[in-house]
């Protein structure tokens, strides 16, 4: 059909090509001659048109030729995998089938099985039957020869037995302790040994007296005025006494307070420079004075919680740490005391993994009840205590104030090393200043209150008064007394005697066989 239309196309094309000819040319040879062309080109056309049909009729056969191909194809993947599918479930059902004679088998064999260990079950109750009946027998015959029923010989078993084991207990829990305390100790030891040597701290020795110097005797004159009406008014208004005697140009300045005495002696030396002294300059003068004291104060604290790299402490709090400095304990500056326990607080912490900056803080708190605003009758931990409280100090460190002389429980890890770097603090080789009657007293009266428990043979204050041994009689004191007597000693010590530091007791129990052979 459409080769048909195609030569219609071209046949009308060929007849208006042919029209234009003629009515281009009006001539009966250009007809004729177009005529026959006209008949050409229909001839060639009518020759392409079969051969175009031809190409077409082969394509279509060469098209059918490759989808019947196709077709063939898949038909025959299909059938293989159907075969493949068929293959797998036979299988299968094969596997299946033998499966179910396996458990056909299993359990005709359980029922075997079962049967054989019916026999058996009844065998062993019949045997534990007889068993049960000889070991009555048998403890009939045992109750009758012990004179003991079973209730009581069992009990008699369980409280041997309870008694070995509680025994046995006891010395592995002891061995448990010592070995722990062992190491405790050991390590301990390091790191307070450690904490001591990376801390460097000056040996100040404080006095209840302050010398005056001056230029020449004659000030000391001026300084008592008309019937001593001047140095009343500085001993008013200072709260020192003054001291002149035949000291050549010195006056002594008294007071167990060296906050006054300082304020005392800045105040003399200001009056003795102007050269006016009479009650109302001196008052004037003191007063100024103590005014620039409490600047240098606050100047101290705050210069002491910068270099310890402490911050957010409260001004008051400040002020305290700053007086310190005109404080001493036994001899060694409050101050000084405190920077030490404050460092030594930071490197244990340190050692231990704990919160530094927090343990320097208890550190230098640790003692601001010793400086009070005004008198209690209040230990200095106690009221320490109570001041850091009252200016918002962490829990911790208001609970290592008030413990750090066992005065409330610890109830915070970083009391204990308060506790243990001011001992460390106050117990260094020329820390504190003690009269040689004082400690010759102390060690008597150490030695004396151990003598004082019965079955004490001997004892030795040693190191300094920092341990006592104590020798008991071995056949009157046993090792459990010996722990005992220990303990009752440093309790008595801790509670009658008054001492830098620590002491350790140490009991010491020897028993020896002696024999000589002739």
């Amino acid at each position: 059909m459409l080769i048909y239309i195609i030569v219609g196309i071209i046949a009308l094309a060929i007849g208006v090509f042919a029209g234009k000819l003629l009515f281009a040319k009006n001539t009966q040879k250009q007809v004729d001659e177009a005529r026959q062309q006209t008949k050409k080109i229909m001839a060639d056309a009518q020759v392409a048109a079969e051969n175009l049909k031809k190409e077409k009729l082969l394509e279509a056969k060469e098209k059918f030729v490759q989808l019947k191909a196709e077709h063939d194809k898949e038909v025959l993947e299909k059938n293989r995998k159907v075969n493949e599918g068929e293959a797998r479930i036979k299988q299968k059902e094969q596997g299946i089938n033998q499966k179910i004679e396996n458990l056909d088998k299993q359990a005709r064999e359980n029922e075997i099985i079962k049967d054989n260990l019916t026999r058996q079950i009844e065998v062993v109750n019949q045997k534990r039957t007889e068993l049960e009946k000889h070991q009555e027998e048998h403890i009939r015959r045992l109750e009758k020869i012990s004179a003991l029923t079973a209730d009581e010989a069992r009990a008699q078993l369980i409280e041997s037995l309870k008694h070995e084991t509680q025994t046995q207990a006891l010395a592995m829990q002891q061995e448990i302790i010592d070995d722990a305390r062992q190491k405790a100790n050991k390590e301990a030891r390091k790191i307070i040994i450690q904490s001591i040597q990376r801390t460097a701290a000056e040996q100040a020795i404080e006095n209840s007296i302050t010398v005056f110097n001056l230029e020449s005797d004659e000030i000391k004159g001026q300084i008592i005025g008309r019937e001593g009406r001047n140095i009343r008014a500085i001993e008013a208004a200072t709260g020192v006494d003054l001291i002149v005697d035949d000291t050549p140009e010195a006056i002594v300045l008294s007071s167990f307070d060296p906050l006054r005495r300082e304020i005392a002696r800045l105040s003399l030396q200001r009056l003795v420079t102007d050269g006016r002294i009479h009650p109302a300059r001196i008052e004037e003068i003191v007063e100024k004075t103590r005014k620039q004291i409490e600047e240098q104060v606050m100047e101290i604290g705050e210069r002491t919680v910068i270099e310890l790299g402490i911050h957010g402490l409260h001004k008051e709090l400040v002020r305290i740490v700053g007086k310190m400095r005109f404080r001493s304990s036994y001899g060694q500056n409050l101050l000084m005391h405190s920077r030490e326990v404050a460092n030594l607080c930071g490197i244990m912490a340190a050692e231990l993994g704990m919160n530094p900056k927090l343990a320097k803080r208890a550190g230098l708190l640790h003692d601001i009840g010793k400086v009070p605003d005004e008198e209690t009758e209040l230990s200095h931990a106690l009221l320490g205590m109570k001041v850091a409280e009252k200016y918002g100090e962490n829990p911790a460190v208001v609970n290592a104030i008030g413990a750090h002389h066992d005065e409330v429980e610890m109830q915070y890890v970083i009391a204990p090393i308060v506790q243990a770097c001011d001992a460390i603090s106050g117990a260094r080789p020329g820390a504190r200043r003690e009269i040689m009657q004082q400690y010759l007293q102390r060690i008597k009266d150490l030695e004396n209150l151990a003598l004082a428990y019965p079955g004490v043979e001997k004892a030795y204050a040693i190191q300094a008064g920092r341990e006592l041994r104590v020798i008991v009689e071995a056949d009157k004191v046993t090792d459990m007394d010996s722990d005992k007597l220990s303990f009752e000693i440093a309790q008595k010590i801790q509670t009658e005697m008054t001492y830098p530091g620590q002491i350790k007791v140490t009991v010491i129990r020897e028993k020896r066989a002696v024999n000589v052979a002739r």
